[in-house]
């Protein structure tokens, strides 16, 4: 068959005994340097215009990144010009460091520094490949050829960067292939790349570890960052960055354990825009440290405006699941989890520590709301119905009638066919319960109680001049009410639950109660509003009776239809 896996090698890691970083965990936040502008826009059908280019940058400077790589400006005019236009405009804050990326070609870095002019500081990041791969199929060079490559750029870096004197310049180097790579050479490079830099006499260095494609797993990635860190000339003197990309999906993940294994810094895209399958998520690895209680030093609070701007300017829709920023990261459609997440919500306290079960973070934290949470499709069950009914209306429903009233729900999804918001939910909970079956309207009720007892008349009717009296006794109000009727229609009436609730202040009635009566041998349920309990309650059971006795009604056909 032509799915055959013979074809492929297993990667070989590096040879670590002493890791240390599986027993670290991460406390602060990393340097970010967002990369949106650049490794971002190439990965685009269309790239973006200066002006749109405009607009993603002052996003990232309102998120809070102070370090952005803003493109390949001796590649590409529209970089160049866009550039151009941050400096002259006086677009770039004074904390803000700007980065290019250029090959480690004399003629592409002059042009570099050329894009620069006025800049305050500014990050000149050149790069040359260095992997197996790269050397013997693209360069046909050996291993001293690639490094020669890498030291030729890093000189004409320094030398270029002595005409700018006016901005302050960090230098950065990146081995791309750097996963593809042998990991000795990789550091012999990067030593070479120093020797000419001098760090250690206070030039302001990074060298970039790239996963430029994953190759590997996480754990293998950070053993190599580790060691690297272990062995390289002068560590103390430079930051080490990490550039991850997505190939076997794992592209955060590597950057997590990277930056346990001691890395300073990480390159990434907002939402994982980049080549092939994505760069490092920016969004995800730094709402994952706010998940944790870290500081991410990034301001995801507008997470709606992020996504619009980021789908505007690039023309790709986020995946409704995308961690932290999809349309759906939050809905719960599942019955079992909307039943947790409506209790979860209740019991939280504000100023506690937040735990609300399959909500790892607060979804107000990044702009969204709870209506959001809980939406309502075939899948939904009980505490999902009650739950929109609670937030919205001001409903609360007795268990007995949340399981009863879910199968209505269910049901009417189940014929749509897709989600049902919670007007529907309303609307169904109206037209089953709540409607009231013509003639058997409450008018009025006249209760005496004494020592026997309670005794009264109940008036319904479907208007003042058209009623009918209903006597009986009993214990109290409803019993009085069941009385009369089984009386007055020679039927067993028999009451299997009855619940009341004061209501909240999304409804004009103040209280409601809910009854399952038997009548006979067929149970129906209702329920009622009214501005006392005793008035819902006398309603209730009246609109459950009405049901069976009635000539005519409405909702008994789609309700035992449902449940």
């Amino acid at each position: 068959m032509a799915f055959d896996h013979r074809k492929y090698q297993p990667f070989t890691p590096a040879a670590k005994k002493d890791r240390r970083w599986p027993d670290r965990v991460i406390q602060h936040a990393p340097d970010w340097c967002a990369v949106d502008l650049r490794d971002g826009n190439q990965a685009l059908i269309k790239p973006m215009s200066v002006p749109q280019k405009i607009e993603l940058f002052a996003l990232l400077v309102k998120v809070g990144f102070k370090e952005i790589e803003v493109g390949f400006p001796a590649a590409s005019q529209t970089d160049f010009d866009f550039v151009r236009a941050l400096i002259e405009r006086e677009l770039i804050p004074d904390d803000v460091t700007v980065q290019v990326l250029t090959q480690a070609r004399e003629d592409l870095i002059a042009r570099s520094y050329e894009s620069l002019r006025g800049a305050k500081q500014a990050v000149m990041h050149v790069y040359n490949s260095t992997s197996r791969v790269q050397r013997e199929q693209v360069f046909n060079l050996d291993k001293d050829g690639i490094k020669q490559i890498a030291i030729n750029g890093a000189q004409w870096v320094k030398q270029y960067a002595a005409h700018y004197p006016q901005t302050d310049w960090t230098f950065q180097y990146s081995p791309e292939s750097f996963t593809g790579t042998e990991l000795d050479y990789a550091i012999e490079v990067v030593d070479a790349v120093n020797a000419v830099w001098q760090p250690q006499e206070g030039q302001k260095v990074v060298i970039n570890l790239p996963a430029t494609v994953e190759v590997s797993t996480p754990n293998v990635y950070a053993d190599m960052i580790e060691t690297v860190i272990d062995t390289m000339h002068n560590r103390e003197h430079v930051r080490i960055s990490l550039h991850t990309h997505n190939d076997r999906g794992c592209g955060v993940a590597a950057a997590e354990l990277a930056v346990m294994a001691g890395a300073d810094r990480v390159e990434g895209t907002l939402l994982g825009n980049g080549e092939r399958t994505g760069n490092m998520d920016l969004v995800t690895m730094a709402m994952n440290l706010y998940s944790q209680g870290v500081d991410p030093k990034l301001d995801f609070s507008d997470m709606k405006n992020i996504v619009a701007v980021v789908e505007s300017v690039t023309d790709i829709k986020v995946h409704p699941r995308h961690a932290y920023a999809g349309e759906l990261v939050y809905a719960a459609f599942s019955g079992s989890h909307q039943d947790a997440i409506r209790k979860g919500l209740a019991k939280h306290a504000e100023g506690e520590p937040w735990q609300v079960a399959y909500l790892p973070i607060d979804p107000s934290d990044v702009g969204r709301r709870y209506e959001e949470v809980v939406r309502i499709n075939s899948q939904s069950g009980k505490g999902g119905v009650v739950h929109v009914l609670e937030r919205d209306y001001g409903i609360t429903l007795p268990r007995w009638l949340q399981v009863e009233f879910a199968k209505v729900v269910q049901k009417d999804a189940e014929d749509s066919g897709g989600e049902i918001n919670a007007a529907r939910v309303h609307q169904l909970f109206n037209a089953c319960y709540l409607q009231t079956v013509s003639g058997w309207q409450m008018q009025s009720y006249d209760l005496q109680r004494s020592s026997e007892g309670v005794q009264g008349k109940i008036t319904i009717g479907a208007d003042p001049d058209n009623v009918t009296v209903v006597s009986g006794q009993g214990s109290g109000a409803v019993s009085v009410l069941v009385d009369g009727l089984s009386r007055q229609y020679k039927t067993e009436i028999r009451v299997e639950a009855f619940d009341e609730f004061s209501l909240g202040d999304n409804t004009d009635a103040n209280a409601m109660a809910c009854v399952r009566v038997k009548v006979g041998e067929q149970l129906h349920s209702a329920a009622a509003l009214a501005e006392d309990t005793t008035s819902a309650a006398l309603q209730a059971v009246l609109s459950a009776v009405g049901q069976r006795l009635a000539a005519q009604t409405s909702v008994p056909s789609s309700l035992e239809a449902a449940i």
